[in-house]
């Protein structure tokens, strides 16, 4: 069998149509029982050049939960324009970085036995890089192994990206508690006085950029307003906090964006790698944006078990909701046969998902219908395993975290 990377590089692009993506990717399962999640490879390959187009040159480092299947990470770093992993846990991070060198943590850690494994470690140490926006990170890691026993460990700076408007007030996601140059150059400082520890990097994620569509049909406009402001404002304040640690500490990066932001965060010239991952897959929240339209590579087939009513259609399963606010746009969206829809009072479910539409009355028990998720990643921690598909062909499989007996979050 072929690698992951040569079948990448060896697929073809999609066709265009719709019926006859889906159709192809239901015969080329034909002979497969149960649930079942694809990858075609020519979408995939696709959205990775496409986004490193996107990108104009700045390297993109691979944000790994948004993938959670080893293959594909390695396979798109081997890509031009990819460079380096943005974990989202520390146990992830280690385990990565061995076969990587250049890890860094996307999220603050308290894991103290992986702090340990960590501290233990001269080439984790080397490899892996920690990020903090207080000072208490710092303190639980002196807490577990104390500076004099263990090598350096490496820091970055996680800046709160977010826009306060002056009359909306937090515009954003709630991560870091520095927003402002002073803070930021304030916690950079106390981080170099800190015997054990090493600052080497800066992260400023644009959430209501980068992950909030402005193609979804409502309220676009008020949402372009706020991200032209949002963007104006932080290309000014970026720029200050960069300036401002520049005196603190040799920095190595200075990291932004992600896949919906990609242009703006490279236009940054204060901005030396982007982030991405979800563009890969393509979830289906990446299909309301007006500048990219990723060719939806990720996607999961149910079998109908049952007919309650002829225009009802029965699937086993299905009950796969993304994180974030519990609303419609975070459940699994049916998209073969055209048409179909989840009810009202039902949705998604953990054991069934009625589907109710005019092509329900074609389906049959045991005819096959395609969902893709909404988030990119999170559908890996439903299944073992990726088939890999070349247009109507299963070319391989890849075993996604939960594939390879790794539960990390």
């Amino acid at each position: 069998m072929v690698s992951f990377g040569q079948a990448m590089a060896d697929a073809r692009q999609p066709a265009p149509d719709a019926a006859t993506y889906w159709r192809r990717q239901t015969d080329a399962i034909a002979d497969v029982s149960g649930p079942v999640a694809t990858l075609h490879l020519g979408a995939l390959r696709h959205n990775a050049l496409d986004m490193a187009v996107r990108a104009a040159g700045v390297p993109i480092r691979v944000a790994s939960k948004s993938v959670r299947v080893r293959e594909a990470i390695d396979a798109t770093l081997a890509l031009p324009g990819y460079a380096g992993i943005l974990a989202f846990t520390l146990p992830e991070a280690l385990w990565l970085a061995e076969t990587h060198d250049d890890v860094v943590l996307g999220y603050p850690t308290v894991d103290r036995a992986a702090i340990l494994a960590l501290a233990q470690s001269e080439e984790a140490c080397a490899r892996v890089t920690l990020m903090v926006d207080d000072l208490a990170q710092l303190d639980v890691v002196d807490a577990v192994v104390p500076p004099r026993a263990r090598p350096a460990i490496r820091v970055a700076i996680d800046a709160d990206a977010s826009w306060r408007a002056p009359a909306l007030g937090h515009i954003g996601v709630r991560r870091s508690p520095v927003h402002e140059p002073g803070e930021v150059a304030s916690l950079a400082r106390a981080i170099t006085r800190r015997d054990g520890f090493r600052l080497v990097g800066l992260m400023m994620y644009e959430a209501q950029i980068a992950g909030q569509g402005d193609a979804t049909g409502t309220g676009d406009g008020l949402i372009r307003w706020m991200q032209q402001r949002s963007s104006a404002e932080l290309l000014e304040r970026r720029e200050a906090i960069v300036a401002a640690l520049r005196p603190i500490a040799p920095l190595e990066f200075v990291n932004g964006g992600g896949t919906g932001s990609l242009e703006f965060t490279a236009s940054d010239q204060a901005v030396t790698e982007l982030t991405a991952g979800s563009g890969l897959f393509a979830g289906h929240l990446f299909d309301g944006y007006r500048v990219f339209a990723p060719q939806p590579a990720a996607a999961f087939s149910l079998e109908v078990v049952r007919k309650p009513t002829p225009d009802i259609a029965t699937v086993l399963g299905g009950g796969w909701i993304a994180s974030g606010p519990p609303v419609a746009s975070r459940q699994p969206k049916p998209v073969w046969p055209q048409g179909l829809r989840t009810l009202s009072r039902e949705g998604a479910g953990e054991v069934q998902t009625p589907l109710q539409g005019e092509a329900a009355r074609s389906l049959n028990v045991g005819d096959r219908v395609w969902f893709r998720h909404a988030k990119s990643g999170e559908l890996a921690e439903r299944v073992e395993r990726y088939l890999l598909l070349d247009d109507d062909t299963v070319v391989g499989e890849a075993p996604t975290y939960r594939g390879e007996g790794k539960a990390f979050l």
